[in-house]
């Protein structure tokens, strides 16, 4: 499929890295879910083998069409969320659609198509990033999306969107006393959004308060994460034995194969098992910045590199931080190893921008 100079520019080093990490996913997933009837690892397989056509058509497209399309793929996105306000909710969230029996979650693709777009946005007006006016209209850019993701509710993706742009901006070269300035006044919003109590939902409120005081509510809102600790601190420093995690078998780590899958793995693999897990993720954003920094000549690519880049660190740190209890739990998913083909077929597709970026990085736009 690839001539001789795609392959010759194909980041082999970022599939590998990508590949290890969807092993380690397969496994750990037969591991939790093994008795379920679901079979979440089956489904996982499925789910990796269509998101690696997606990786091979996003790595094969040249990614500077995205910027012809980026008005469009707006709209897209703004409609995708509209809908979803409308479905059916699930535990209270309405945060699928579901077509002819395929249930998908608008915001995970949310991410992508505001990489897409801001992307372009910025690149557009490159030039006039250090002034102020277009440093706020670049926030503006993921506004409707984020106040849309927050509808569902859903205030993970919402932070993973504000995780993307912030990355983004930066290496548009964004001046550090602008975003020092919107770091002040968000923390106040927050401050504001908190006491009002009609944003931000008591349950989420909870959260927190358990992440900062970890006995308050230890048996409701609390819960999983004092399971999630007790389970990965069980493994000590090699783990219990693939297969042997009780507390995870046992049905005392809820969403063990979502939110809370870093706990089979501190359980049955320890210490090592959880350093070498967060290793290849470090390889895996290692070689993303490596592309952000060849594509330095072209701005739409580096721009959409640093996008990828910002969201899969931030899934990473804020998943990884929930589970062993130094951030408070937000509901993002671990990429590649928690269960669930939304999120598989986004990271993946996102790999594949990468790859293309490398690929394509050296095409002029006509």
């Amino acid at each position: 499929m690839f001539n001789d100079r795609l392959r010759k520019n194909l980041d082999r080093q970022l599939l590998i890295y990508t590949i290890i990490i969807a092993l380690i996913g397969v496994v750990v997933l037969f591991s939790s879910t093994r008795s379920d009837p679901a079979a979440a690892w089956k489904k996982q397989i499925i789910w990796l083998i269509m998101g690696s056509g997606a990786l091979v058509g996003a790595a094969y497209m040249d990614y500077h069409i995205f910027a012809r399309w980026s008005r469009h793929l707006f709209g897209l996105n703004a409609f995708m969320l509209l809908v979803v306000l409308k479905a059916h909710s699930i535990n209270g969230a309405a945060r699928w659609i579901n077509i002819a029996g395929f249930k998908f979650q608008p915001s995970e693709f949310a991410k992508v198509l505001v990489i897409l777009t801001l992307a372009a946005f910025l690149t557009e007006r490159h030039e006039k990033i250090k002034e102020f006016g277009t440093f706020i209209g670049s926030l503006g850019y993921i506004t409707l999306p984020m106040l849309l993701i927050l509808r569902q509710p859903d205030l993970g993706t919402t932070l993973v969107v504000l995780a993307i742009w912030a990355g983004m901006v930066f290496i548009a070269g964004a001046k550090f006393q602008h975003m020092a300035i919107l770091v002040v006044g968000g923390t106040l919003l927050f401050g504001i959004l908190w006491s009002s109590g009609k944003v931000i939902r008591p349950y989420q409120k909870a959260r927190v308060y358990s992440w900062m005081h970890p006995e308050y509510d230890k048996n409701g809102k609390g819960y999983h994460v004092n399971q999630a600790k007790t389970a990965i601190g069980s493994g000590q420093f090699l783990g219990k034995g693939f297969l042997q995690g009780t507390l995870v078998h046992g049905g005392y780590i809820p969403e063990r194969q979502t939110d809370f899958i870093f706990t089979t793995i501190g359980e049955e693999f320890g210490f090592v098992g959880c350093v070498a897990t967060v290793l290849v993720y470090g390889l895996l954003l290692f070689r993303g910045v490596m592309v952000v920094a060849s594509a330095r000549e072209d701005i739409l690519g580096q721009l959409i590199a640093a996008g990828v880049v910002a969201m899969v660190a931030f899934h990473v740190i804020l998943n990884i931080g929930m589970n062993i209890g130094i951030l408070p739990a937000a509901g993002v998913p671990l990429p590649l190893i928690s269960a669930g083909g939304s999120n598989v077929i986004l990271i993946l597709f996102c790999v594949g921008l990468l790859e293309s970026v490398a690929i394509h990085r050296h095409q002029l736009m006509f």
